[in-house]
């Protein structure tokens, strides 16, 4: 052919990267080859331009559309000036595109390819996952790419295509490019869509392996953007509210970043919800490494914020995610409230769920072991486990692939530096149903687990160190009590105990704590049998509901069970303060009495503490801990006794003053009654509600005074229509850690006589 070759200006033929032609090879059904063994040089002829090359001008990522299709329209991603808008989606589910072309698309001469490359990858690669290519074909033409594309539409220059990812994609930030040829010639143009695209999990999709079947718990667990969470004791539960605020600004991008810059999640794992969460368990805590949020169970929380003061997440992923260290303060509830934002703006079906008395095992023995000397007094010194008076981790839903099929559903995982599990601070995903079978071997995890909800409390009286222990009481029931989480679609506990163990006293629940045992290394000091002396029976009692600032009483009841025979008892009660991890502070009060208790007889000993006795101790969950030391005379018996409890603090009403309306102001107040015997000072009021985009800090210009009202007034404008939730919380020098929260619907915005 003796045709001339000449070059081609990008204006000529609008190419947007001419070069590009060079170095691309188009195939109308395979995917493009790999660049290093692309033909070069490729000629162009001008006479072979008849129609002139299609080439695309612009793409619409058809945010709304695609948004309402994947329940992603909430993402503050979704919702910026159509320039900075980006596109998020769900894997194995269609999305569409439109495209501008610079002429009418003609399938009998057009050839187009999709180049999907997964961002910060250097060399993306067909094996590992991170390149995705292939052709737009017409519906029910078969494709051998693990992406399918489309064409949904064709008109005057202009082609929609609808795009399926596959249901085991890799999570994070795509970027696209279109190639497009002329069918009679060699060499193909791009085009590079201007912005990437977020791919996040699919619980909506059967085969993506985080798929959850029933719409109201997806909505609840992967949507519900605020919750509660239980804390207090199992007999003082006490719900607060949670803002996830998963979809707020950032908060994608910073669980992206705690994945894959923190969590060092490899790339060909990074479409794996089991590898995922357990690497976010570790990632959102600080102990080893630069996670998002730093643990202080002290009471100096200096040069932060006090874990009761935070109201959700929102703030610490955002601040985490802008200077890129560890958040102050956190401790269970904080970490389990952030781990749950970070699953759930990733497409994890996740819950918060709260374990009462729930055991800290450090030396893998199934057992919690405490010693105890003659004063009745916990031996700190000797004493490495722990009971917690609540403890809360994270569930997320998943199929376990690399386990039985009976090991799917609800995973455990908790973010909480505890104890190291292969060398870093993370637990889980560890099996519930697993849990609950006594499989303490699977991975991951599952024995701290098991023994976090059904380990067996022992209390050894030490005698010295060359005196044998005495075992004087096992409780094989205290332990893992009332696990809770909130109802889907209401605002109450859902007791779920049963998921994670059989019914106390019941034959299973014993058949399955031997099972385990039996699988555990350690097996510790359990030889060591008490007396057996049942005429005499002992019974803890709390009496009065213990509202702070008031007076309690502790009772201890003994029950001679004999006809016959009187015993002399001596008891010791103890009233100390207590963190809620189960580290005892300081004593409060501390009583010795004998009695006489006549054969039949039913005898009480009493303390009374009042709040002068203890209000000076209190510590920042204002938990206390009770004990008996109780020493039946003449025999070899000795009991104790343990419980702890919570003093009740009052609840902050929350009043709105207008209808709640997208687009209006929504006035309203907070407000509750001082229940302390001293005024209260330097008073602040945190508020969070629809429309803020940092929570309010209200502080009062006056004392509160004993039995007077601590109230403050606030407005807020609801953005969105729909189940909406106002939270708050009050703190001063006297008193902290008071919160409410109020439930409502937001109206859609009003319609004006001419149609605005």
């Amino acid at each position: 052919m003796d045709s001339v070759f000449r070059s081609f200006s990008r204006d000529e033929f609008a190419f947007p990267n001419p070069r590009r032609m060079f170095y691309r090879f188009y195939d109308r059904y395979q995917p493009f080859n790999d660049r290093r063994s692309r033909p070069f040089p490729f000629r162009f002829y001008w006479e072979d331009f008849e129609i002139p090359v299609l080439t695309i001008t612009d793409v619409d990522p058809c945010i709304h559309e695609n948004g309402d299709a994947h329940r992603t329209s909430r993402y503050e991603l979704m919702t910026r000036n159509d320039d900075k808008a980006r596109l998020v989606i769900r894997r194995g589910q269609e999305f569409y595109l439109n495209l501008t072309l610079s002429r009418d698309y003609d399938r009998n001469i057009d050839g187009m390819s999709l180049v999907f490359t997964l961002e910060g990858v250097a060399r993306p690669q067909y094996g590992h996952g991170t390149l995705v290519a292939t052709p737009v074909l017409y519906p029910n033409e078969i494709s051998e790419s693990s992406w399918k594309a489309t064409v949904d539409a064709i008109g005057p220059s202009f082609l929609r295509l609808k795009i399926l990812p596959s249901a085991d994609s890799i999570i994070g930030k795509w970027k696209m490019e279109i190639d497009t040829k002329n069918k009679n010639l060699d060499g193909a143009i791009s085009y590079a869509m201007k912005n990437p695209f977020y791919v996040i999990f699919n619980p909506w999709c059967e085969g993506d392996t985080v798929y959850m079947e029933e719409e109201d718990q997806r909505q609840e667990y992967v949507l519900a953007e605020d919750g509660l969470i239980w804390r207090g004791s199992y007999n003082r539960m006490r719900p607060a509210v949670w803002k996830y605020a998963q979809f707020e600004r950032d908060i994608l991008d910073c669980a992206l970043h705690l994945m894959i810059e923190v969590g060092k999640v490899r790339t060909s794992s990074r479409s794996d919800p089991v590898v995922i969460s357990r690497i976010l368990s570790a990632a959102v805590n600080a102990q080893d490494d630069n996670g998002a949020l730093m643990g202080n169970w002290s009471n100096d929380f200096g040069g932060g914020t006090p874990p009761t003061k935070w109201l959700g997440s929102q703030k610490i992923l955002q601040q985490y995610y802008k200077t890129k260290k560890p958040v102050k303060y956190g401790q269970c509830w904080v970490f389990s409230g952030v781990l749950a934002t970070v699953c759930r703006t990733l497409g994890f079906p996740c819950r918060v769920v709260t374990n009462y008395a729930s055991a800290h095992d450090t030396q893998s023995s199934l057992t919690v072991d405490y010693f105890v000397n003659d004063k009745g007094e916990v031996m700190e010194e000797m004493n490495s486990d722990s009971i917690w008076n609540f403890h809360v981790w994270d569930e997320v839903w998943m199929k376990r692939m690399d386990l039985s099929p009976d090991c799917s559903g609800w995973q455990m995982i908790d973010a909480t530096p505890q104890e190291l599990s292969e060398d870093t601070y993370r637990c889980g995903p560890a099996s519930v149903a697993a849990v609950k079978k006594g499989e303490v071997l699977r991975p991951y995890d599952n024995a701290f687990l098991f023994a976090e909800v059904n380990a067996d409390k022992v209390f050894w009286r030490y005698n010295g160190p060359t005196q044998p222990l005495k075992l004087i009481r096992k409780d094989v029931y205290g332990i893992g009590q009332f696990i809770s989480t909130k109802t889907v679609g209401r605002w109450a506990r859902e007791d779920i105990t049963h998921t994670y163990k059989y019914p106390e006293r019941s034959d299973e629940e014993r058949t399955t704590m031997l099972k385990a045992l039996r699988q555990s290394h350690s097996l510790f000091s359990r030889y060591y049998l008490n007396e057996e002396f049942n005429d005499i029976m002992f019974n803890f009692e709390l009496r009065d509901d213990i509202v702070i600032g008031q007076p309690f009483s502790v009772v201890l009841l003994i029950k001679n069970r004999n006809s016959y025979n009187e015993y002399n008892v001596s008891v010791i009660l103890r009233v100390e303060t207590v963190l809620y991890t189960g580290r005892v502070g300081d004593p409060v009060k501390t009583i010795n009495k004998d009695r006489l208790v006549e054969p039949g007889a039913l005898d009480e000993v009493h303390m009374d503490v009042s709040w002068e006795e203890y209000g000076p101790r209190l510590l920042n969950q204002c938990a206390f801990n009770i004990t008996c030391l109780a020493t039946v005379k003449d025999t070899n018996y000795e009991y104790y006794g343990q419980d702890d409890f919570r003093v009740r603090k009052p609840d902050i009403k929350i009043l709105l003053e207008d209808d709640p309306v997208v687009g209006e102001t929504l006035n309203a107040r907070a407000k509750f009654t001082n229940p302390l015997p001293i005024p209260l000072k330097k008073c602040r009021f945190l508020i969070d509600g629809p429309g803020l985009d940092e929570q309010m800090k209200l502080k009062l210009t006056e004392t509160v005074e004993v039995n007077a009202l601590a109230e403050c007034i606030f407005s807020m404008v609801p953005k969105r229509e729909g189940r909406a939730t106002i939270a708050a919380k009050f703190y001063s020098k006297e008193l902290e850690d008071v919160d409410g929260f109020i439930n409502f619907m937001v109206k859609p915005a009003k319609i004006t006589a001419n149609g605005d």
